[in-house]
């Protein structure tokens, strides 16, 4: 099986817009010097003047660019180096390694998603897992590029990773074995019932047209009588933000999918159904889409259309709440700016930011023996440090834990396992789906 990507940093598990774009008058403030700048240049003589040991310029103008930009908010960062390099080699698809996605949260290595089927994956990490040590020694404190290499290597070889996971009450050990990572956003089947599964890993090159081909070849099986569709976008952490108004305009004939409003008007761009594929692709047949905690970005555009057009029920928990543009500002060749220029709003007006998209349905993961402590540890964008505040404001409500009382929801893993249900959110829909079948099933 081919899996999607190996390790992407922050830069990338969270960049869902590539623009160009130019950095004149970065030095100046309308034609001026800036004062501010005038501090700036003090501290850097004094430093290099007066510090107990020579200190190389490097060092003092990297430590500046990261103070500015780590003033500013958890997604804007500097790219040089191998994180450039990654993100070069990124879309060339075929990695050697372990098939997860990373970013830095207060020194700390956080697990964004383990790519479905992937060598993480398969060795049980999860999406909000810390990775505390590689190969017993401490990775906390490091710069995410040092930690991702270490990380890497060739397949075949191992990997021991010590995690941290909200809801346990001591880390453990997990051994990986690398592996050869090639991009397969898109994977699906039909289930019993005619039912289809698609489920869409990240928003990479061509995931429109793959989940298109996908539908099509799910009718071919169920001999023309497909009769609904669950479309999994859990552990989804984005990708491209064309892609994604292309997935959501597979499923609506008219409207608007998402806007994104930046300081400026030229940051504001309203993208709207385009009926690419000629409309709904499934022909109003009844449709889950599956989301949770992991799901960010570019998956909460796509859900948020869904919903807010009524096209879809939207099940699972909370999303991550990233509701934020960032556009690639190239400095020279192989460095460049990552940086937050705009908002996310669903058709609706609604913002992702920080209060993601809540389902219509919570269903807890209740498969996962972890599950009811990780819904009332897990971290999304609304707790990071220095995120954006959602400009409209929010209530309080919005944040509390997912439920977890509903008398539906109190099998325990072992229970379900006993069952043959290996995944209780997957199977909650497709029940859920059977049931409604030959009706039309929407959001509200």
């Amino acid at each position: 099986m081919k899996f999607a990507p190996v390790f992407r940093a922050a830069a990338l598990a969270s960049m869902i817009a590539l623009l160009p774009a130019t950095t004149a008058g970065f030095a100046q403030v309308e034609g001026r010097a800036s004062p501010e700048f005038a501090k700036l240049f003090a501290t850097y003589q004094r430093i290099k003047a007066s510090y107990v040991e020579p200190v190389e310029d490097e060092v003092l103008i990297r430590g500046a660019i990261d103070g500015m930009l780590g003033a500013l908010d958890p997604h804007s960062g500097y790219i040089d180096g191998a994180a450039f390099e990654r993100l070069t080699t990124m879309i060339d698809g075929e990695y050697q390694g372990l098939g997860i996605s990373v970013q830095m949260d207060d020194g700390a290595v956080k697990v964004i998603s383990p790519f479905k089927g992937s060598p993480a994956d398969e060795a049980g990490i999860k999406a909000g897992d810390y990775i505390t040590h590689i190969n017993g020694e401490l990775i906390y404190g490091l710069e995410i590029n040092e930690a991702v290499a270490q990380m890497r290597g060739p397949a075949g070889t191992s990997i021991e990773l010590t995690i941290f996971r909200l809801g346990r009450e001591s880390s453990f050990e997990v051994d990986v074995t690398r592996g050869v990572i090639e991009l397969e956003p898109v994977t699906w089947e039909l289930k019993p019932g005619n039912l289809g599964y698609i489920s869409v890993n990240e928003f990479s090159k061509d995931v429109g047209a793959d989940v298109y081909r996908g539908i099509r070849e799910l009718r071919a099986q169920a001999a023309g009588s497909l009769n609904g569709l669950v479309l999994d976008m859990r552990r989804n952490p984005g990708g491209s933000l064309d892609e994604s108004v292309a997935l959501a305009d597979l499923f609506l004939s008219e409207g608007q999918i998402v806007s994104q409003r930046g300081r400026h008007r030229r940051d504001t761009v309203f993208y709207e159904a385009e009926t690419v594929f000629r409309g709904d692709a499934l022909e109003g047949l009844p449709m889950i889409v599956l989301i949770d905690e992991g799901s960010a970005s570019a998956s909460e555009i796509v859900a948020g259309a869904m919903q807010d057009h009524n096209r879809a029920l939207v099940m699972g928990q909370r999303s991550f709440g990233k509701g934020s543009v960032q556009t690639l500002l190239p400095l020279s060749r192989d460095t460049a700016l990552k940086l937050t220029t705009a908002r996310y709003y669903t058709p609706a007006g609604r913002s992702l930011q920080e209060g993601g998209i809540e389902p219509d349905i919570t269903v807890p993961q209740i498969s996962d023996p972890d599950a009811a402590r990780r819904a009332r540890l897990s971290v999304r964008e609304s707790d990071l440090r220095g995120h954006l505040v959602n400009e409209v404001g929010l209530e309080d409500e919005i944040f509390e834990t997912d439920k977890m009382d509903d008398p539906r929801f109190q099998l325990t893993a072992e229970e379900l396992e006993e069952q043959g249900i290996e995944d209780f959110q997957l199977d909650y829909a497709l029940k859920t789906l059977r049931r409604t079948s030959g009706t039309s099933i929407a959001s509200r």
